[in-house]
């Protein structure tokens, strides 16, 4: 499966949801939702976010924002 650039995915181990902000070697780079630090992850630990889980991440980070707890 080729992950496109801009795509919402989640990691499969840990259950994170990014985007894909690009392809360096064997590995895919991903962005959390709210921004931040990129992290890598093979291809094969990742998979397409559904809708309802891109809404839940933004969501929870909307009401961490709220909260103060992120920039």
């Amino acid at each position: 499966m080729t992950l496109s650039i801009g795509s919402y995915v989640v990691e499969i181990r840990t259950g994170r949801v990014g985007r894909v902000m690009g392809h360096v070697g064997p590995y895919v780079q991903i962005r959390p939702l709210g921004g931040g630090r990129e992290w890598d992850v093979e291809p094969d630990g990742v998979r397409e976010a559904t809708s309802a889980e891109r809404l839940s991440a933004a969501t929870a980070h909307v009401n961490a924002r709220s909260r103060g707890e992120v920039p």
